[in-house]
């Protein structure tokens, strides 16, 4: 009795002393923090009642000016939220060999489809980033801009098909998804070359695949949660976030394409093309090489990988900027007008989209800023300190393994930064007020040598799929339409919690 009552005041002891020091690291070094709860640490209600957006601007308020971080607990993972602007351009670039990983989960072994550019760390990263940086170049990107006009066209098709069956009365159409299978059938054809038909058939398969990626995740939130915050536990225990039918799937497309295209000598200037060219002769030694070896080129397995994160990242990122840059013009018919004006004089010289054609479009250009700029798709981005790190002029120090936070959304809607930040001006984006700006107070597509890759092909077919809907649309709100919008907590990404919903009508 005695010995058990001596082992449970340990465990008791030592619960105690693990609490201690993991919950007043931020004390410990007089770094302005919230209070943590045990295991949850400042995420309470996470998921259900607060978004990460929620919890990130609750801290920046409550810390700005008080210093150039605030700390914070994601779990028990320390964090330090940065929020000076000078401060995030030291950790995006200036000093990006301190933090050149974000650190993610991943586990190629037996996850195959997580091995991909957005989690690779290390000398890993930096292989694949150099093997990957050529394919989103200008001139490959003009090369598959033909095949994303050819699908924006049928985009406007199918809008026309939903006015059509459409409420009279209403005239009702919900935007996002139609949007999200447009991009899919884009990046569906140039990364993996076939033709998904989710335009036509809202239950084509790729559209159902990339649905179910979000709305019916591997595993619960809390085991989704462990594994996020307790990665090298996760691996060893080969845990997986991905489910297997949904790998299955992707690994196959892949095979089958590269396959196809190797026998028959097919080319298309497209995402795979790209992909099928770097791949070296010697496969074998990559493929019997532990973790992810480029030196003998890509696997079909790595090939897979950044074709699905090429998917993942880039149809819902794309198609929610489509849809809340929709939204916004509807509710301000002049800047509706003053868009479709400009559409219309620059193609009126052939009245034919293409690439040069888009890059004409200025306003078109300003309007997508201002859209990412209230709507930014990601809360933040993170990255995790390789080795200690003093903060300049302080004496500060973030330790090695720490985690780092940009809180995107709150920096966007700061008003000492963007005056009225709940209206939509796209006047923001105007050459000279972008120079009078600090630099880092625009992130969405992060910044240095780890920003989205894909960001211009992102914009490109985006810019696309609206020059293509509002040629022949106008949108305006309907009985449905939110004001303002009831966002999603469940995801990650910038999400609505109902949809979408627009008046449609042909011009």
């Amino acid at each position: 009795m005695i010995f058990a009552l001596l082992l449970v005041g340990l465990a008791v002891a030592l619960a105690y002393s693990f609490y201690f020091n993991t919950y007043t690291y931020w004390a410990r070094k007089g770094v302005p923090h919230e209070k943590p709860l045990p295991f949850i640490g400042n995420l309470k209600g996470i998921g259900i009642k607060y978004h990460f957006r929620d919890i990130n601007q609750r801290i920046y308020n409550k810390f700005k000016g008080q210093g150039p971080i605030a700390g914070l607990f994601t779990f028990m993972t320390r964090t330090a939220m940065v929020i000076d602007l000078d401060l995030v351009r030291q950790v995006l670039i200036k000093d990006f060999n301190y933090f050149h990983d974000r650190g993610l989960f991943s586990n190629p072994r037996n996850d195959p489809l997580t091995g991909h550019l957005l989690t690779l760390e290390g000398e890993e990263w930096k292989a694949m980033r150099q093997k990957l940086t050529p394919v989103f170049s200008s001139g490959k990107i003009k090369h598959m801009s033909e095949v994303v006009i050819e699908v924006g066209h049928r985009l406007a098709d199918a809008m026309d098909k939903e006015v059509a069956t459409a409420s009279v009365e209403a005239g009702d159409v919900e935007i996002k998804d139609l949007c999200a299978r447009y991009t899919t059938d884009v990046i569906g054809t140039c990364a993996f070359g076939l033709e998904c038909n989710s335009l036509a058939d809202e239950k084509a398969e790729f559209r159902t695949m990339g649905r179910e990626i979000f709305q019916k995740p591997r595993n619960s939130l809390p085991v989704h949660f462990f594994i996020l915050n307790n990665r090298s536990i996760a691996q060893k225990l080969r845990l997986k976030i991905v489910r297997d039918d949904i790998t299955e799937f992707f690994m196959s497309a892949v095979k089958n394409t590269v396959e196809y295209r190797l026998k028959n000598n097919i080319k298309r200037n497209d995402f795979m093309d790209q992909l099928i060219q770097l791949r070296a002769e010697d496969q074998d030694r990559a493929k019997k090489a532990k973790g992810i070896d480029l030196s003998h080129g890509l696997t079909i397995e790595q090939i897979a990988a950044q074709a699905f994160v090429f998917f993942v990242a880039g149809f819902e990122t794309s198609s929610s900027t489509m849809a809340f840059c929709l939204y916004e013009l509807a509710l301000q018919p002049n800047i509706q007008d003053r868009v479709r004006e400009e559409i219309e004089t620059v193609l009126g010289k052939s009245d034919k989209i293409s690439y040069d054609a888009i890059a004409e479009m200025t306003y078109l250009e300003q309007v997508i800023a201002e859209t990412l700029r209230k709507h930014p798709i990601l809360p933040h981005v993170t990255r995790e300190a390789n080795q200690d790190y003093k903060l300049p002029n302080t004496d500060i120090v973030i330790d090695n393994g720490t985690s780092v936070l940009i809180p995107i959304s709150c920096i966007h809607h700061d008003p000492e930064i963007y005056p009225n930040p709940e209206e939509f001006d796209p006047s923001r984006f105007d050459p000279e007020v972008v120079k009078s700006r600090h630099p880092m107070a625009y992130l969405p597509f992060g910044e240095g040598p780890r920003n989205c890759i894909g960001l211009r092909f992102g914009k490109l077919q985006s810019k696309i799929g609206l020059v293509s809907l509002l040629r022949r649309f106008r949108f305006s709100p309907s009985k449905r339409t939110e004001i303002p919008l009831i966002l999603g907590n469940k995801n990650f990404t910038l999400n609505t919690k109902n949809g979408m919903h627009l008046k449609v009508e042909r011009i």
